[in-house]
């Protein structure tokens, strides 16, 4: 068949790369002149060698676990899979690489404002503000604004530490050569909130980056026999983290399961994400409410998959 990919992006290169390893004839359309994800915490589950084997390569740090800070108490969170600190960027352009020798091919500086022609199936894997979902008519979803910076300091700790604040959270992650410091919160919110916590802690960023994180309660997949989303565009990411490269990953191995039969894929994606994610939802605003009200009805430590919490 011919796919055309909108976004290159983790999601968009995977698939690419993996569906011209099939025989397909892929395109990928990407709006910039270049590759790779700048405003991203690359903090990944073992779980992304499953699908990037020669991810490895690319580590820099691997973390056990997060320290919770509210207000009364700090709660210690072990992951029962390491996670790995790597570099969003250099991991896309990794899969690009990937991607163009199993023979898909690349077009960047190529703005999409529509459906693409003369294409058998039409993948939209175009990030938060996806022009394909909007095409479809589908609802956006949630929005979260991140925001992110880093200290020239060396670090090789292996906890990442996080302070809730309203619907989000701030964080410090140690990266081995550098500490980055970030905040996911409200678009009304985020940049008042991360500066205040920066002023009171006494850190001194040369350079802050943002990005949208988008986040659902139900199913933004279309019931479209020749166009579909994947990765941002589908807004499934974690509710408690934010984090979506993962969930992607899972959701576009889904996609190649099913193809080229896009309502199987819609179907079983639903099936499989949308108890998660609203279980999810409703376990974090309890956790945040016991953290900031009630502490000490939470315990000190506790284990989690870090990917999936049911």
């Amino acid at each position: 068949m011919n796919i055309a990919i909108v976004g290159a992006g983790i999601s968009g290169l995977y698939l690419a790369w993996k569906l011209s390893r099939k025989g397909h004839q892929v395109v990928v359309f990407e709006k910039r002149d270049k590759i790779g994800k700048e405003v991203c915490s690359g903090l990944f589950s073992q779980r992304i060698l499953d699908f990037i084997p020669e991810s490895e390569e690319l580590i820099q740090n691997q973390i056990k676990g997060t320290l919770i800070h509210f207000p009364k108490k700090t709660l210690k969170v072990l992951f029962k899979k390491e996670f790995l600190v790597m570099d969003h960027y250099q991991l896309d352009n990794l899969v690009a690489e990937l991607a163009r020798k199993s023979g898909a091919e690349i077009v960047l500086n190529k703005k999409i404002d529509d459906f693409p022609e003369g294409f058998d199936r039409i993948i939209g894997s175009d990030g938060p503000n996806s022009i394909i979902r909007k095409r479809l008519n589908l609802l956006d979803p949630q929005f979260f604004l991140s925001i992110q910076g880093f200290l020239e300091e060396q670090d090789n700790s292996n906890y990442v530490e996080t302070w809730p604040t309203d619907s989000g959270f701030a964080w410090r992650i140690p990266r081995g050569r550098e500490v980055e410091y970030g905040i996911m919160e409200s678009p009304a919110k985020a940049k008042e909130y991360f500066e205040n916590f920066l002023k009171e802690r006494k850190i001194f960023l040369k350079e802050k980056k943002a990005a949208i994180i988008p986040q659902v309660w139900k199913s933004l997949l279309p019931k479209d026999s020749k166009v579909t989303l994947c990765g941002d565009a589908t807004g499934l990411t974690k509710p408690w983290s934010g984090g979506g490269v993962v969930w992607s990953l899972i959701s576009a191995d889904m996609l190649l399961h099913n193809f080229p039969n896009l309502i199987k894929y819609r179907n079983e994606v639903n099936r499989f994400f949308l108890p998660e994610v609203i279980s999810s939802k409703i376990i974090k605003k309890l956790l945040y409410f016991f953290g900031k009200n009630l502490p000490w009805f939470l315990p000190k430590k506790f284990d989690i998959d870090g990917d999936f919490l049911f």
